[in-house]
């Protein structure tokens, strides 16, 4: 039996063995609470790639599941920091990155992030923007977004756009701090 759906044996999905080796080692690395050799933490949970293969798994259903593991990851994380720093160190730690993370969106529009050049692809810059005012006022006026508006936020490609490494680094950093508050 599989674990997820399979897509079509024409479409490309995530490679079958490879999803299985890493959710093997997930379960390991979770049930022995970091005791075990293998650590996974969320964030490597989120940055988890998997080869393409015809008749994969359904990327659909491998992806949400990814999202559900990395958020027990996350609250296991959060939770082990709370005990071992206190309460307030570790709130005030979740509040210095939110702090980190509005000085830069509150740049000029255009000039938040690194420019790639004329010749090479990057972010477009309005939709950075955008999707950056939407994030200040979720920070600085509590507006409500979910960590899945970040997780799948995409944007339009730009020749002389914003540096895509940077901006990924960004959402990655207001990621952690959505499930660390949770």
């Amino acid at each position: 039996m599989s674990t997820f759906p399979r897509s079509p044996k024409s479409t490309l999905g995530y490679d079958v063995d490879e999803v299985d080796e890493f959710l093997k080692s997930a379960r390991t690395a979770y049930d022995d609470d970091g005791a075990s050799a293998t650590t996974i933490t969320a964030a490597d949970i989120r940055r988890t790639a998997f080869s393409m293969a015809k008749g994969g798994y359904s990327t659909q259903h491998v992806d949400a599941a990814l999202e559900r593991l990395e958020d027990a990851f996350a609250a296991r994380e959060s939770e082990a920091a709370r005990q071992a720093k206190g309460d307030a160190a570790w709130y005030e730690e979740a509040r210095t990155t939110a702090q980190a993370i509005l000085d830069r969106l509150e740049r000029p529009a255009g000039q938040r992030f690194q420019r790639v050049s004329l010749l090479t692809l990057g972010y477009n810059r309005q939709d950075v923007d955008r999707f950056a005012g939407r994030l200040v006022r979720y920070f600085q006026d509590g507006r409500p977004m979910s960590v899945e508006e970040v997780r799948t936020v995409t944007f339009r490609e730009q020749r002389g756009g914003y540096r895509e490494a940077q901006v990924d680094l960004l959402l990655d950093s207001v990621t952690d701090v959505m499930l660390a508050v949770r």
